[in-house]
């Protein structure tokens, strides 16, 4: 069996098979024909000191790959068995912006190892990234692009694309820029390969750069790749001067990054780790968690308290309290609905707070569809499955017109208070993320009660 039809386990069994037989040329041929990427998820499999010897077996380029794609905890124990030699050419291997990023990740003790086996301008161009904010587009850049004179003909730009594209994150995409580096103008290499080697860049270039700013967030940039689909996108300084690019990969990393950290912030849970789930430990878990539940247990009081106000109420007619449970899940769900569609359309820029009472206005119609249908089944089943298949006491066809009407109005309040909290959170600067569905179903459930013994209140004269 080739490498090509065996799955990730058996080349991982086979490498730790060999390297225990000591075929290390064997172990080479292997990783050789391996993608980075999977290499990297075949030594998370492996013992660190297993992990070290391997990774000493591969070609310098490809180490350099590999060193990216793994996990930090994989990449601090590979610097700390590194010899400076070894470390040093791995570092001259790395991109820039990768190189930051490993230095983000690390203790002091390996941030100051790595700085000090880096050149004066690597370390420079270091420590320049390093210090945009953690959100800003000039944080994920690199300062590794192909940059042109407009004045330079077709053949110079692939003279230039030779003599310096080796040490590039990309060749394809080139810009155009004056001799203060004022951005001007973009090509690729598609374009001067379709012009002749005499044609000046100026004649054929795009003229009408889009760019981004080094202290935009990043999340812009990532709206940019999507909505003009870049392979690399310019980021100029106050000055409109092209100080780095933004890749694709970089981009991917960020989506991903925004990605987990709305699906944490929507089910209530602080993010403290970059780490992967399992190794994540029990502690830090719980500290993540552990602050939005506290908060809404606190919160959660105020349904305590509406049930208690209306205690007496419900003793007359205990067959309410059974209804209590599926009314607030169903409010709660409501609202949640609503909340996810509403921030997913504001993270794509669909809506803003000018369509506030559009939203309102379709999830009101929304709301009333689902909840005329809802209480309708609902109808049914209480008195055709609880009343007379059951036999549960105390159901009337008043009881069931209140149950009944509680869904259609809780859910078109649920759905309003959905739709609404988001927006009004991204127009006060807050991630609309936060007013997702923990702190909407706290307060939909406090309206499902409120609305539920007033109709009892009002219908049942209880």
């Amino acid at each position: 069996m080739n490498i090509e039809e065996m799955t990730l386990e058996e080349i991982t069994q086979k490498i730790y098979s060999l390297f225990n037989e000591k075929n290390y040329s064997a172990i080479k041929e292997i990783l050789i024909e391996l993608n980075p990427a999977d290499i990297a998820a075949a030594f998370d499999e492996f013992p660190i000191e297993t992990r070290n010897l391997i990774f000493r077996l591969l070609p310098k380029e490809e180490a350099a790959e590999v060193f990216v794609e793994l996990e930090v905890d994989a990449q601090e124990a590979l610097i700390r068995a590194f010899s400076d030699t070894e470390l040093r050419e791995i570092i001259d291997e790395l991109y820039l912006d990768d190189t930051v990023d490993i230095i983000e990740e690390m203790p002091a003790t390996i941030v100051k190892r790595i700085l000090r086996n880096t050149d004066s301008q690597t370390r420079a161009s270091i420590n320049t990234l390093l210090k945009y904010p953690e959100d800003s587009a000039g944080s994920i850049m690199t300062t590794e692009y192909v940059s042109l004179k407009k004045d330079s003909t077709v053949e110079d730009a692939f003279k230039r694309i030779r003599r310096t594209g080796v040490d590039k994150e990309t060749i394809y995409t080139c810009y155009v820029t004056d001799e203060s580096r004022h951005l001007i103008g973009v090509t690729t290499v598609k374009e001067l390969l379709l012009h002749e080697y005499d044609d000046l860049i100026e004649d054929f270039m795009e003229t009408n750069t889009i760019y981004i700013n080094t202290h935009d967030d990043k999340e812009i940039a990532v709206q940019l790749f999507d909505k003009y689909n870049f392979l690399a996108l310019p980021v100029v300084d106050m000055e409109n001067r092209l100080v780095g690019i933004i890749t694709v990969d970089d981009a991917m990393d960020v989506l991903q990054e925004e990605n987990t950290e709305d699906i944490h912030k929507m089910n209530a849970i602080v993010r403290t780790s970059e780490k992967p789930y399992l190794k994540i430990g029990v502690f830090e878990t719980f500290k993540s968690r552990i602050p939005w539940l506290m908060l809404l247990m606190v919160s959660a009081t105020f349904t305590g308290m509406i049930i208690t106000a209306f205690e007496d109420k419900l003793s007359v007619l205990i067959i309410l309290t059974s209804f209590i449970p599926m009314l607030m899940d169903t409010g709660g769900n409501s609202g949640g609905q609503a909340s996810v569609t509403i921030i997913r359309a504001l993270s794509l820029n669909e809506i803003d707070l000018n369509d506030i009472f559009r939203v309102i206005w379709k999830e009101i119609r929304v709301g009333i569809c689902c909840g005329l249908s809802l209480a309708a089944v609902n109808f049914a089943k209480v008195w055709m499955i609880d009343k007379l298949l059951i036999g549960t006491e105390g159901i009337t066809l008043k009881v069931d017109l209140v149950i009944s009407l509680t869904l259609v109005i809780e859910i078109i309040f649920a759905k309003i208070v959905g739709c609404t909290l988001p927006i009004f959170a991204k127009k006060l600067k807050f991630d609309p993320a936060v007013m997702s569905s923990p702190f909407i179903t706290t307060i939909v459930d406090a309206l499902s009660l409120l609305i539920y013994f007033w109709l009892a209140t009002a219908i049942l004269h209880i």
